[in-house]
């Protein structure tokens, strides 16, 4: 039993930082995952740090597929988190026994965890140490990112001395290389997660962990489909974006790579999704359709055709995009697509025509220089269109918004190709820094412009925002690079309801740009409510009105002790305190509910209070002198007559 609340059950798994336990809370009689801290680390300050702060970060997230956290604790050289308990495996599990995973299911997978990374990453958090291990699959369904112990605020500082944090095989290069991280370093991750679900293996192996981590500095992780033959273009370019050697060319947080993800599995057919890799490995009855978890739900996969069969309908050449099946050394089919073009048929030799002699042979003269001329013309006119008719030249679109940028390009008649965003201490945010191809460069009319768009500087100042009106500050901390984060409210006397009293961090303070401001805003001076029940409806609206409050009558009567008409309840009880403005309910009485009044004479005085009482009565005890019996001689109302619910009822007792 730990703190005298948890029971521990099992273990579950055992870390370098920490061992997990299946417990129970037995004041809430529910099962929960229990994270002790190693008692040897428990002395550290900054290994305590670290694990008191996935609590609070964890906290503050609050997202589905997150593992929530329930409670942080000490007891002796015990500290502890209380954690949700999420009934499954992880994906490492899967990955172990499954090998390669369908396209499908990867997807299936790294969405949710984009999701959970995302929300985050909006909050301001890096997670450092995305891998399979920390993936948890529920026998739901449900998919959940665990383990925020290496989790770091995105705009601090996280370099190391001596040792890097994190596991070597998903750590980004930067990490490596100077100790950094912020959220790109979780996309990087992201990034060979998935390479790993589609292929088995990591992109990067080794006989040591230095070996790996020059292979990440030096190497970049490799297409999946070089590793499964077939495998789809999109999730090619997918794995490249997110493992990028450059941080400036990934997408810049989880959310970024959501959106490119959901694009293409857009892109994907339902036989790309659904192919099987040679690196997948069967399921105990063989068919290798399905994790042995069955939490990801998904249509299975159409068998691929026999060797000896038919081609498929998808075979049929279309249009000269011809798609043609191919045997692999194994006997299995490999389905490719490749452009065929019409083959070169050589002409068959013309007869040559008989010499016209006589009247004809004189106009050869006359058509031999008119063919010439024509001739010069036309390679002219060729020779022109090779060489600058079929292009155009790439505008001037350094130092203009994004918007502006490509409706000039549009006019121009080029297409956008993709947009990247880059730090740039020179250029206003949302400006353009530079194109490719670069300004003036010859492209084709029809061709595609990368536009590489500001983001402002890398740090910068938190504005001054109090006293502000919360609308406008939060167009000043978007000016400033800044994204409005959450909003609290309170009372401040000295500033205006509706404007900012404080920002978290603090106005003057150096952050990363995009980073999430909080914003405490003022209820202005506090409103001390009045107490109406029992008045009429028009005094106590009166009486609320001059307190600066907003009245709302219910149009549901009650039963109340109060008289008919009157007040027999408001919202918000008397004394309490409001905002100017903030409204207030006021339900009306239809009088009081009349109850039998029940016999009490003959009892005991304690007896007939008590059953008095329990009928809805108040009771007021009239004693005879002397004292000499306890026994109820009378009582006010008779027994059995009606009165109003919580009236007073008087009983006597006998005397002398």
């Amino acid at each position: 039993m730990l703190d005298g609340r948890y029971r521990v059950d099992a273990r579950i798994a055992v870390g370098g930082m920490a061992t997990v336990y299946r417990a129970v809370d037995t004041r809430l009689d529910r099962v929960l995952a229990l994270k002790v801290m190693h008692p040897g680390l428990a002395a550290d300050a900054s290994f305590v740090e670290r694990f008191i702060r996935e609590a609070k970060s964890v906290a503050r997230l609050a997202h589905p597929n997150v593992v929530g956290v329930f409670d942080q604790g000490a007891q002796d050289q015990y500290v502890y988190l209380a954690m949700e308990y999420v009934a499954g495996c992880t994906l490492r599990d899967v990955l172990r026994e499954r090998g390669a995973l369908q396209p499908r299911a990867a997807l299936d997978i790294l969405e949710p965890v984009l999701a959970a990374l995302g929300a985050a990453h909006r909050a301001g958090f890096v997670h450092r140490d995305m891998k399979p291990e920390n993936v948890l699959i529920g026998d739901d369904g449900r998919v959940k990112v665990a383990d925020f112990g290496l989790v770091r605020a995105v705009d601090s500082v996280t370099s190391t001395t001596g040792s890097v944090l994190g596991t070597v095989s998903y750590l980004a290069p930067e990490q490596i290389e100077h100790g950094t991280a912020d959220t790109r370093a979780d996309v990087y991750a992201c990034g060979v997660v998935l390479y790993e679900m589609l292929t088995g293996a990591k992109p990067h192996v080794g006989d040591t962990p230095a070996q790996i981590l020059y292979a990440h500095l030096h190497e970049g992780v490799p297409a999946p489909s070089a590793a499964v033959p077939g495998l789809a273009l999109e999730l090619d370019e997918l794995v490249a974006s997110a493992t990028a050697r450059n941080p400036e060319v990934r997408p810049h947080d989880a959310v970024a790579l959501l959106a490119e993800t959901l694009t293409a599995r857009s892109a994907l057919g339902e036989a790309q999704l659904d192919a099987v890799p040679p690196g997948a490995r069967p399921t105990a009855d063989g068919s290798g359709a399905e994790d042995r978890t069955s939490v990801i739900p998904r249509a299975l996969p159409t068998p691929l055709p026999p060797v000896s069969g038919a081609l498929p309908a998808d075979a049929v050449p279309d249009q000269g995009a011809h798609r043609t099946t191919r045997l692999r050394t194994d006997g299995s089919v490999n389905r490719t697509s490749r452009l065929i073009m019409p083959q070169r048929v050589e002409d068959e030799p013309e007869q040559r025509p008989r010499r016209v002699r006589g009247r004809l042979a004189n106009r050869r003269g006359p058509v031999a220089v008119v063919a010439a001329l024509l001739l010069i013309l036309g390679v002219g006119a060729g020779v022109w269109y090779i060489n600058s008719g079929q292009f155009t030249r790439v505008p001037a679109l350094i130092g203009q918004s994004e918007d502006a940028a490509k409706k000039k390009l549009s006019d121009a008649g080029l297409d956008v190709k993709k947009v990247d965003r880059q730090f740039s201490d020179t250029v206003e945010r949302g400006q353009v820094v530079s194109t490719d191809p670069a300004t003036g460069a010859r492209i084709r009319g029809n061709g595609a412009v990368t536009l590489v768009v500001s983001r402002g500087p890398e740090t910068a100042q938190v504005p001054k925002l109090d006293g502000m009106p919360l609308d406008r500050a939060k167009d000043e901390l978007r000016k400033a690079g800044f994204a409005p984060g959450d909003t609290s409210s309170e009372f401040d006397d000295g500033v205006a309801q509706g404007s900012v009293i404080r920002t978290d961090p603090a106005a003057g303070i150096k952050r990363h740009t995009d980073t999430a401001v909080s914003l405490v805003i003022s209820k202005g001076a506090p409103v001390d409510v009045p107490g109406v029940v029992g008045d009429s409806v028009a005094d106590a609206t009166a009486a609320l009105q001059d307190a600066g409050l907003k009245v709302t009558v219910s149009p549901d009567q009650v039963e109340s002790p109060q008289d008919a008409g009157k007040v027999a309840a408001q919202s918000a009880a008397e004394h309490a305190r409001l905002a100017q403005g903030d409204s207030v309910t006021l339900t009306v009485s239809k009088g009081p509910r009349m109850v039998t009044v029940p016999k009490v004479t003959g009892e005991k005085a304690s007896d007939a209070q008590r059953d008095l009482e329990k009928a809805g009565f108040k009771v007021k005890v009239d004693r005879g002198f002397p004292f000499l019996s306890d026994e109820v001689s009378g009582q006010s109302v008779a027994a059995g007559a009606q009165a109003p619910e919580g009236s007073t009822i008087t009983i006597t007792t006998k005397g002398l």
